[in-house]
C-alpha cells in the first residue's frame, strides 16, 4: 500500500527547551501583613522547577516589571516565554512593552484552564 498525505504524521518541529527559556509567573495573597509585605510573586522555571520568589507591598505591574528586570533576565537570561494568568498585573501596557523590547512570547491562561501555568499555580 502506498503512503499519500492522509496517512502521514504532521510534519511539525520538535521543541527544544532548555533551562530558564520557560517562566510561570504568579501572585500569591493578600497575606496578612507582615512587615508591611501582603504578597508574594514567584516564578518557577518550567524544565528545572527552579523558583524566585519576593515579598511585595502591593500586587502591580511596577513590581512585575522591576522583578522581571532584576531577578530573571538579570540573573538567568531573557527567557523565551514567560506564561501567566489573564491578572492586570501581568497584562498591561508596561509588561508588553518590557516583553516586546527583550523578544519574549507572552502566553496567557485562561481562567477555565488555570493547568496552562501549573508550574505557578
Amino acid at each position: 500500500m502506498a503512503m499519500n498525505r492522509r496517512h502521514e504524521m504532521p510534519q511539525q518541529p520538535i521543541l527544544f527547551c532548555e533551562v530558564f527559556d520557560v517562566w510561570g509567573i504568579d501572585f500569591m495573597g493578600p497575606f496578612p501583613v507582615s512587615n508591611g509585605y501582603s504578597y508574594i510573586l514567584l516564578a518557577v522555571d518550567y524544565v528545572s522547577r527552579w523558583v524566585e520568589a519576593i515579598a511585595t507591598r502591593t500586587n502591580d505591574a511596577r513590581v512585575v516589571v522591576d522583578f522581571l528586570k532584576s531577578n530573571i533576565f538579570c540573573r538567568f537570561g531573557v527567557p523565551k516565554a514567560l506564561i501567566s494568568d489573564q491578572g492586570s498585573h501581568f497584562c498591561n501596557r508596561a509588561m508588553a512593552s518590557l516583553l516586546q523590547k527583550y523578544g519574549v512570547a507572552h502566553r496567557i491562561a485562561t481562567a477555565y484552564h488555570p493547568q496552562t501555568n501549573g508550574q505557578a499555580e
